[in-house]
């Protein structure tokens, strides 16, 4: 079956590529905040997070970054706390025929918020 032809016919690749980056971004998020987290498993949750994302489709590569700043402020007196999305900075890169997307998250201090965006469409 052309998965491509029988379910992706009406969007254009452009579409698709930011379709694509954003489900992924969505799927990160909503899965992995509130995971316990804390200074030397930092790293190795954001292995994790890159590696499940990079299995799905039309997704290059998968660039995590858990601010250890934001870690550092939530640490509790029990030597570890739960992932929230400030600590997140998260690029995901897309390509689908010509068209490669970048789409992240990152914490907007101006908005005070996890803000998921198209960073770049080539």
């Amino acid at each position: 079956m052309d998965v491509d032809e029988k379910y992706f016919s009406n969007i254009t690749s452009r579409e698709r590529a930011i379709f694509e980056g954003a489900i992924s971004m969505g799927a990160l998020f909503h899965q992995f905040v509130g995971t316990p987290v804390n200074k030397s498993s930092k790293k190795s949750l954001e292995t994790s997070m890159e590696e499940s994302l990079k299995l799905q489709p039309a997704i290059e590569d998968v660039d995590v970054k858990i601010r250890f700043d934001k870690l550092e402020e939530s640490m509790s007196d029990f030597d570890y706390t739960s992932l929230t999305g400030d600590m997140l900075d998260v690029k995901v890169y897309t390509k689908v025929k010509d068209v490669q997307a970048t789409i992240r998250i990152e914490f907007i201090e101006e908005l005070n918020y996890p803000l998921m965006y198209v960073e770049d469409i080539h």
